[in-house]
């Protein structure tokens, strides 16, 4: 059942994300996906990046940076941009990807999963922020995207919510670490049960302070690349 979204918060009615991006492109003939990333700075759990395209006809209101929300009003509004959306995907670089290739490999892997799960080629790609980390030429940085583009708004929204259920849902196969809550960041909790219980399976084991910690050796439950496609994690 699709939740309902309540009022907007008066702090964030004069917030909205618009669509000037997206229509100087839209103009030329061609499709644009804006794409928006969470994790990168995680402990444990994936990096998640996803990508949305908007379309040009109808709109949706109350969309803002995921940040910008409550956890309970980005669950909200989830199902409601998901059922607007022309196409929408959501791309994980799993922990040991993380530790494998380096955080900016990574995320330049998440974004390609995450292009390739919306089933339809774009010509231009909105990111937020400086770094493009698609790179062919296609994709336009802008900083603070995620406040001013629609599309960008509404994939961070979608990303964040799906890393966060992936977050609650590892919670109950590693309740010790407080994932439902922290959602694998950093903070005091995490890094005291890290120095007393060990690194989980979901840990991403590059970073410099865990190489003294304990290893686990839980195994992590598999998940496919045909699973990160739309959400069906938690189909």
């Amino acid at each position: 059942m699709t939740s309902s979204v309540r009022p907007l918060r008066r702090a964030l009615k004069k917030s909205s994300p618009g669509l000037r991006h997206e229509r100087s492109i839209w103009e030329l003939g061609q499709s644009v996906a804006g794409m928006d990333e969470v994790g990168r700075g995680a402990w444990a759990g994936p990096l998640t990046v996803g990508a949305v395209i908007v379309p040009e006809d109808r709109r949706i209101y109350k969309i803002r940076d995921s940040k910008m929300l409550t956890e309970n009003e980005r669950e909200a509004m989830f199902e409601r941009i998901a059922a607007w959306c022309t196409a929408w995907s959501v791309g994980h670089a799993w922990p040991e990807e993380c530790d494998e290739m380096g955080m900016s490999e990574a995320q330049r892997l998440a974004a390609r999963r995450a292009l390739e799960g919306l089933g339809r080629p774009v010509d231009r790609v909105l990111l937020d922020g400086k770094w493009d980390f698609i790179g062919g030429g296609r994709a336009t940085t802008i900083v603070k995207g995620d406040r001013v583009s629609l599309s960008i708004a509404a994939a961070s929204i979608l990303a964040k919510v799906t890393r966060d259920r992936l977050m609650r849902d590892f919670d109950e196969q590693h309740p010790w670490y407080s994932f439902a809550d922290n959602k694998g960041y950093p903070c005091p909790r995490h890094r005291a049960v890290l120095r007393s219980v060990g690194v989980s399976a979901i840990h991403r084991r590059s970073w410099a302070f865990m190489d003294d910690l304990e290893w686990q050796g839980t195994a992590r439950r598999g998940f496919s690349v045909e699973d990160d496609r739309q959400g069906r994690l938690f189909d």
